[in-house]
């Protein structure tokens, strides 16, 4: 029989405060499944077994996304256990500051602002004449931007996540 309540805030034996949210636990003969939706058709599902100390355990599908999820499995051991957290590699600091300004792009264009006006933010830039204007590297660079902000708003944004392939 599987008997469903709200999960508490804290595991037993966490250092608080745990990163798990409210979820969904079962009870089952090998333990306390800890089940917690992560959106769509995705759920997060941590063992607390009954046969070895109350320790949890995680279940590491081995798919292209394998890599990521043991690193995001070692921040969380890392939390649970009140070590430092690894910083998280999968956005470098480039990455970051290119996700920064497709964002700014992106929120500009939805304003009305012209390329224009958009470099001059996102790069700082003074003034250009309209001659300059169409041969500038950052024109071009703003068209990109902008391209590549529209693609991770229409659900891209999940590639960021994703470590590269050549680490």
């Amino acid at each position: 029989m599987v008997v469903l309540q709200k999960a508490p805030k804290v595991l037993s034996g966490a250092v608080e405060p745990t990163i798990l949210p409210e979820g969904t636990i079962r009870f089952a003969h090998d333990g306390l499944h800890h089940l917690l939706g992560v959106g769509g058709q995705r759920r997060l599902q941590v063992l607390q077994s009954d046969s070895d100390n109350d320790s949890l355990v995680a279940i590491v599908p081995l798919d292209q996304d394998g890599f990521a999820r043991v690193d995001a499995l070692y921040r969380l051991l890392a939390q649970l256990h009140g070590r430092t957290i690894p910083a998280d590699r999968r956005l470098t600091r480039q990455k970051r500051l290119r996700a920064k300004r497709m964002l700014q792009a992106h929120d500009g264009r939805l304003a009305g602002a012209s390329q224009r006006e958009i470099a001059g933010v996102i790069f700082r830039l003074s003034r250009f004449s309209r001659d300059e204007w169409q041969s500038a590297p950052e024109r071009f660079a703003v068209i990109r931007l902008i391209r590549d902000a529209r693609a991770l708003v229409e659900g891209g944004y999940r590639s960021l996540l994703r470590p590269d392939v050549h680490q």
